[in-house]
């Protein structure tokens, strides 16, 4: 009898044993859980954060370069330049002309590229609707055109055509804005196309770039 006691008390101890040893297998895979999950949620957060503020850091050098002038481009204030619409020739006071009166059938401007001298009366009101007019003259070399032809016809609201009066050898025209170049892979010209293109100077943003002249 005693012996069966034994083995009896022997037997429950064993299963005390493995109940305790289980309950401490569930607390450490509980807590290694807790521990995974806690890291993952940490990583996914300081992901999260990194991105975000990494969108940020890139909005907030966009709008630095918006804000920043192009190097060298020269700028007329605009409460100074006519905005009416005139049947009559109109005198500018700079070539290509950046603003001012002008006739009130605007240039199309969908990316156009004209093969012959636009009417400035024309082409002042394309800029009025927030559209970069690409000019050059004799001087500008035949590849230098080819490429800026490339890039203003794939571009909307932009036009682009021959100048033989104007002074620089490649001049990109906004509303009240101006840059000359004389190659077509200066960097600024990308900088004054992405600052201009219906930019902040837009007298009319969003104003139609077709449906105008297209005197090619």
């Amino acid at each position: 009898m005693a012996s069966n006691r034994t083995d009896n008390n022997s037997r429950q101890a064993r299963i005390a044993e493995m109940r305790r040893a289980d309950r401490a297998n569930d607390r450490r895979n509980k807590a290694i859980a807790i521990t995974v999950s806690a890291a993952v949620v940490t990583s996914l957060i300081g992901f999260g954060a990194w991105v975000m503020i990494d969108q940020q850091n890139k909005k907030d050098a966009k709008v630095a370069a918006a804000k920043a002038p192009v190097d060298g481009e020269r700028n007329w204030d605009v409460k100074t330049l006519g905005r009416k619409h005139v049947e009559t020739p109109v005198k500018y006071e700079m070539n290509p002309p950046v603003g001012g009166d002008h006739n009130p059938r605007w240039m199309n401007c969908n990316g156009d590229v004209y093969k012959n001298q636009l009417p400035e009366v024309n082409a002042v009101h394309s800029l009025e609707h927030g559209a970069v007019w690409v000019t050059y003259n004799e001087k500008a070399d035949k590849a230098d055109v080819e490429k800026l032809a490339g890039t203003v016809s794939k571009t909307p609201y932009t036009l682009m055509s021959p100048d033989k009066e104007q002074a620089g050898t490649i001049m990109l025209s906004a509303w009240g804005k101006q840059l000359t170049v004389d190659k077509a892979d200066d960097p600024r010209v990308a900088q004054f196309f992405t600052k201009y293109v219906q930019g902040p100077q837009t007298p009319e943003p969003g104003a139609a770039c077709t449906n105008g002249l297209a005197d090619k």
